[in-house]
């Protein structure tokens, strides 16, 4: 079976793309020049140069293929126009090159995100059949790009996953965490209160392959969460304790991360690279609940979450100490 991958020089592209060449899948990467191949050059997969804003470089991508999982995406970004065109249009013409060029492809999978969906200020577990009210520019984006990939569900088989907070080897935010915490510096994230979902990157890439697979997923939206909610804090705690640094830990009050933020927003602006950490995510884990209910999958399609928090911590602190970076 043929699959492109897009976005596999990401955090979760590239944990998809070495767990589909492991079931045996003849794997393509779609990739731009600028792509950073650390995690897929060493990889049996051939790589596909293409522009998702022409829609011609795509053509020869995704013909013959049978899988299509759609990744790639900018998450954060200072103006509409670049959320527009890297997330909306890019998956217009891709989803679109896939129904021109290969209709008989068994399935595309988009890769959306709760962001699109929405948080509440309420402990609420939202559902699929939810309204969805995205908060940011990067949640509007997505809700319109899986607007878009519906727009060919008559045409080709299609899927849409919404991911909450994933964690896992090479998860940015998680390795400044860590790397925080091994400095004893531990940031004050949310409130005590349980007021997130989340998942663990084989969980959900162990799912993205199973919504390819299943006839049932066509057409179909599914959230992919560990069932049980969790507190920002508590989940610190947790990880504090795995890297053994619990108790001699300074605490960075919501303020002064508020603060940070804003400085890292500023420096984007002036080197041209993206903030490290966001004064909307800062605002967000501290005032919204993201909170998402994942009994659809679970039902439909037969998905078991597996990994358990503590166990799936001590893993990737793990991986990072094999390769000396923590």
């Amino acid at each position: 079976m043929k699959a492109l991958v897009t976005g596999s020089s990401g955090f979760i592209g590239s944990h998809l793309t070495q767990a589909l060449v492991k079931k045996g899948y003849q794997v393509f990467c779609l990739i731009r020049k600028n792509s950073d191949l650390e995690w897929t050059k060493d990889l049996d997969v051939s790589f596909l140069r293409g522009d998702f804003l022409n829609k011609n470089s795509l053509k020869k991508c995704v013909q013959g293929m049978d899988y299509v999982f759609h990744l790639a995406a900018v998450l954060n970004v200072g103006n509409w126009n670049t959320y527009y065109n890297a997330n909306v249009r890019a998956t217009q013409n891709l989803v679109q090159s896939c129904s021109e060029e290969n209709p008989e492809i068994k399935k595309f999978v988009f890769v959306s995100s709760i962001s699109a969906s929405g948080p509440t200020y309420d402990k609420i577990f939202r559902d699929e059949s939810c309204v969805c009210s995205p908060s940011s520019l990067y949640g509007k984006s997505k809700l319109l790009a899986e607007k878009a990939v519906f727009g060919f569900k008559d045409k080709i088989p299609v899927t849409i996953a919404r991911p909450p907070n994933v964690i896992g080897p090479r998860q940015n935010e998680l390795f400044i965490i860590l790397k925080l915490l091994k400095k004893h510096i531990f940031p004050v994230i949310g409130k005590n209160d349980e007021q997130t979902s989340i998942c663990f990157v084989h969980d959900l890439v162990r799912a993205l392959i199973l919504m390819a697979k299943k006839e049932q997923a066509c057409s179909q939206t599914y959230y992919v969460t560990d069932p049980k909610p969790y507190s920002w804090r508590n989940m610190l705690k947790i990880i504090a304790q795995k890297m053994g640094v619990s108790p001699y830990l300074i605490k960075i009050p919501y303020p002064v991360l508020l603060s940070a933020a804003q400085f890292s927003e500023i420096l984007a602006k002036i080197t041209g690279n993206d903030p490290f950490i966001t004064t909307q995510y800062i605002f967000s884990t501290r005032n919204h609940y993201h909170l998402y209910d994942s009994k659809k999958i679970q039902n439909e399609l037969d998905f078991k979450y597996k990994t358990e928090f503590s166990k799936g911590i001590e893993d990737i602190i793990q991986w990072y100490k094999k390769r000396n970076l923590l």
